[in-house]
Parts: structure tokens; C-alpha cells; sequence
């Protein structure tokens, strides 16, 4: 997926670690480890909310989108 969670350096950069994030947040340590590791498919709004409030960060600074492979010609996308 071109979508990256770089959650392990915000925290690192704060000086939070993945306890104490999840203790702020009320998120499980087990959800928020798949968050930091990339291996989840979806965040909700109400979560990335969360997380920002208390990294005191913005969205961008956790989520960053690199491009895995040029995109085709495809119609579909243009309509």
C-alpha cells in the first residue's frame, strides 16, 4: 500500500512511548502496534483525531503517501 503510518517517529520525537500513547488515546496496545508496524488497512477520523491530540501533531506528520508504481491509463478513474 502507498499509504505509510509513521507513527514510530512521531512518537520517537516526542518522547512517547507506545504505553503511554495508547494510556492518552484509549486505544488497545495491540491496535495501536499495528498502526505503528503498517500493517493496518484502515483509520478511522475519530482515531487519527485522537492520535494528533495527543502527539500535538497534524494528520501529515503520521500519514505520508509514496508511490508504489505509476498509475495506468485507466477510464474508470476519470469518471
Amino acid at each position: 500500500m502507498a499509504i505509510r503510518i509513521n507513527l514510530d517517529r512521531v512518537m520517537s520525537s516526542r518522547g512517547m512511548t507506545l504505553t503511554e500513547l495508547a494510556d492518552r488515546v484509549g486505544i488497545t496496545l495491540a491496535n495501536l502496534s499495528v498502526l505503528k508496524t503498517n500493517k493496518a488497512k484502515a483509520i478511522r477520523f475519530s482515531t487519527l483525531d485522537a492520535l494528533c491530540r495527543a502527539l500535538g501533531c497534524q494528520p501529515g506528520e503520521i500519514l505520508e503517501w509514496t508511490p508504489e508504481e505509476p498509475l495506468q491509463d485507466d477510464d474508470s478513474l476519470t469518471d
